[in-house]
């Protein structure tokens, strides 16, 4: 009862518009940025939703900046006073690349079934606001739930992936440049493990949405969304370099100011634990409605395209009224 008198007050009665006919956005941009005002403390609540299931990712990466800090202790006081310092000490500072190779490697293995817990609740994220992106109703708790049951078989497969390419990645690169500093020839396949990672993220963008809003086997998911990542490449390169700028933020603040690198993880941790991952759900969301009305739905028949806009017919006849 509670939960129905909070999506009322928040988001309304189902089945009501929130523009008369002729408010409606005329551009993708003006529908982002009002759907984006209108639904923001709906995302925040989207987002504390699901943040648990990301407090294991968290504490993995807590882990990582532990040992990179430990490390940056022992190279100083190596740095300050050499004789004073263990043999263990001197080792490890003589041997750092391969610390941190160690370091990363165990890192992305814990991550891996980490972000595998999060995929069926990605994919409700991604049904609720699909709808909120194109300014249609969503209960919050009814369609997230809806979005979890109808995808989470998908969505746990596209994130078991999702957390096993960096690994793979990481090994081949690792792999692939030791041998290319005896054989050249080993140099492209280097690069093309970098590429795999690299497009696999960008697919990444379209496979959340693609799976709430189309029934498709999971190899049609897989190759639609790398498909339409190819279709709109320094778009979606774009988006998610965008959805970036918090992180890269947070590091180069840690790099430039090393005594306020704590402060800036927790400000970074507390921005995906609040709003980061919800709204990044938003942003590719919209970002897909708008890719899916121009390469899939015109292809559909029957299927609705630029939901949330208003009808091209209104346009074109305020175009043509004579002025004065």
């Amino acid at each position: 009862m509670f939960g129905k008198f909070m999506n009322n007050y928040y988001y309304g009665k189902a089945g009501k518009g929130d523009y008369r006919k002729e408010d409606l956005p005329r551009t993708r941009w003006q529908l982002f940025w009002e759907m984006l005002r209108v639904r923001f403390s709906g995302l925040v609540q989207l987002n504390l939703i699901t943040a648990l299931a990301w407090l294991p990712a968290l504490y993995v990466i807590s882990l990582l900046v532990n040992g990179v800090y430990a490390f940056a202790e022992v190279a100083t006081a190596v740095s300050a006073d050499s004789a004073a310092a263990t043999a263990d000490q001197l080792m490890l500072v003589e041997n750092r690349q391969a610390f941190f190779s160690a370091l990363m490697l165990r890192t992305l293995l814990y991550l891996a079934p980490c972000i595998a817990l999060t995929g069926p609740l990605q994919a409700g994220m991604a049904h609720v606001t699909r709808n909120w992106a194109r300014d249609e109703h969503a209960f919050l708790w009814a369609d997230f739930k809806e979005g979890v049951k109808e995808n989470w078989k998908q969505g746990l497969g596209v994130a078991i992936i999702t957390g096993l390419v960096p690994v793979m990645v990481f090994l081949g690169w690792q792999v692939y440049g030791q041998l290319g500093a005896r054989n050249m020839l080993f140099v492209p396949l280097q690069m093309i493990t970098l590429l795999v990672g690299i497009l696999w993220m960008l697919a990444v963008t379209f496979m959340y949405p693609l799976m709430v809003g189309y029934h498709l086997s999971f190899g049609a998911l897989l190759r639609n969304a790398l498909l339409l990542a190819l279709g709109r490449l320094p778009h979606t390169v774009g988006v998610r370099l965008v959805m970036l700028v918090p992180t890269l933020l947070a590091a180069c603040l840690a790099y430039l100011l090393p005594g306020y690198a704590l402060y800036a993880l927790m400000g970074l941790a507390g921005y995906y634990l609040l709003i980061g991952n919800a709204l990044a759900r938003f942003v590719y969301a919209s970002f897909s409605n708008a890719a899916f009305d121009r390469f899939i739905n015109p292809r559909i028949e029957g299927a609705q395209v630029d939901r949330g806009l208003a009808p091209q017919e209104e346009l074109e006849e305020e175009e043509e009224e004579p002025q004065g």
